[in-house]
C-alpha cells in the first residue's frame, strides 16, 4: 500500500509518517520502481502501536522505548513497566500543576470585580504586583 494507504490504514497521519522516518522512529519504508514508499501489514501495525503510544501522551522518546521493547520478544516485562510508572508518575505531577493553575486563576476571577474600574487582580498578579509601565501602557500591543 502507499503512504495514503498505510496513513488512513493505520490512522498516522502522511505527513507524521514521513517524520517518523525522518527521525528513525520507523524504518524508511521500501520503494517502488517509481520510488513511491510501499507499506506492508507490518509497518501499519507498528505506525498503530506508536499512534496509541502517542495518544496516551508517551514522548517520541519513550515510545521509541516501547516499541523497542514491544519488537523485543527477549524482553522483561519489568523493563515495559518501568517506561509507564514513570509516564504515569510525570502525568500525575502535570496534572497537579494545572490543578494549582485552575485554583489560582478560580481565586484571581473571584477577586475581580469584572466592572468599569481598571484595577484587576489578575492581570496585578501576572505582573508580580507592580504597576504597568507609563509608556507600555499607553502603546497599543503589535502582534
Amino acid at each position: 500500500m502507499n503512504i495514503g494507504e498505510a496513513s488512513e490504514a493505520s490512522g498516522v497521519s502522511a505527513k507524521m509518517i514521513r517524520y517518523y522516518e525522518q527521525i528513525g522512529l520507523i524504518r524508511p519504508s521500501a520503494r517502488s520502481e517509481n520510488n513511491y514508499r510501499v507499506y506492508g501489514e507490518d509497518e501499519v501495525h507498528v505506525l498503530r502501536f506508536i499512534r496509541r503510544a502517542r495518544s496516551l501522551g508517551f514522548s517520541l522518546e519513550e515510545t521509541e522505548r516501547l516499541l523497542a521493547l514491544w519488537q523485543d520478544r527477549d524482553r522483561e516485562s519489568a523493563a515495559v513497566k518501568e517506561v509507564a510508572t514513570s509516564h504515569i508518575a510525570d502525568l500525575e505531577r502535570r496534572i497537579a500543576e494545572m490543578q494549582g493553575m485552575v485554583k489560582t486563576l478560580k481565586h484571581l476571577a473571584h477577586c475581580c470585580g469584572g466592572d468599569h474600574r481598571p484595577d484587576c487582580p489578575i492581570l496585578e498578579d501576572l505582573a508580580g504586583k507592580a504597576p504597568p509601565p507609563a509608556a507600555a501602557a499607553k502603546q497599543p500591543v503589535r502582534r
